[in-house]
């Protein structure tokens, strides 16, 4: 995996900047970062998987800012096959982050824009060994990196596995912008250091939820943020904080 630059982040959304090695001892993972755009009443896309665009045009500069602050930006296979992101810095001054694509059974296609054009360079591809040797031989010939990982008992990628090979590979910061179903596998995991919510003046009824069931029955369990702080960037609000949760921090080793 290529050498990582340092570059600093916003206090406000991802508090003091993160080394994977301190007095000496690495630790176990990467800090993460969840940052995504929702509706008043919690949509980040409609019924039919619409999300462009959600946030205004100066909520969409700050994620760019977002992504220069961190050393790699996640996100799962479905937002790809959806959306087909470049997942590049362009709106702001900065570096792109190593972009990684958590894909089970590695079912993105080569013509997405994270593989195509030269782009596959920058791109890891966390899979299982559900993923077809054909299919990884074809994303390894485009230039990508495929990095086979240990299943969770619902089949998918462990994420505490592949934090802890990104780290190993000297990747302190991650920002993972979806979609809702890996956000919610990394609350679940406990995996969330720090959330960063833009929350656009829009109401959709019906449609994707940004965080699914995370078994939470009694408000008591409930995930709450800390340090929190709101700043306003166009008809949108951003939301940020350290995310604690009921049993204690997650520890990053």
């Amino acid at each position: 995996m290529r050498a990582r630059r340092k570059v600093g982040e916003r206090s406000m959304v991802t508090g003091e900047e993160q080394n994977p090695s301190v007095g000496g001892e690495t630790r176990a993972r990467p800090s993460v970062t969840v940052s995504y755009a929702q509706t008043l009443d919690g949509r980040v896309a409609t019924a039919t998987g619409e999300s462009k665009w959600i946030s205004c045009p100066e909520s969409l500069r700050f994620a760019h800012e977002m992504r220069a602050g961190h050393d790699a930006v996640l996100i799962g296979a479905g937002t790809v096959c959806s959306d087909d992101p470049l997942l590049t810095v362009r709106h702001v001054p900065g570096t792109s982050p190593l972009r990684v694509v958590v894909d089970s059974t590695l079912r993105i296609p080569p013509e997405a824009a994270v593989l195509a054009n030269g782009a596959a360079p920058g791109t890891v591809l966390a899979v299982t060994d559900r993923a077809p040797a054909k299919r990884r031989d074809k994303a390894i010939s485009l230039g990508a990196t495929v990095m086979q990982l240990p299943s969770d008992v619902d089949g998918r990628v462990d994420l505490a596995a592949l934090l802890g090979e990104l780290v190993t590979s000297g990747i302190a910061s991650v920002m993972v912008e979806g979609g809702a179903t890996l956000i919610t596998g990394f609350f679940k995991a406990q995996l969330v250091d720090r959330l960063a919510v833009c929350i656009a003046p829009k109401i959709l009824g019906d449609g994707v939820e940004a965080i699914g069931d995370l078994g939470i029955r009694d408000l008591a369990r409930s995930l709450t943020l800390a340090d929190t702080a709101v700043e306003p960037y166009g008809v949108d609000l951003i939301l940020s904080g350290r995310v604690e949760y009921p049993d204690g921090s997650p520890d990053r080793g």
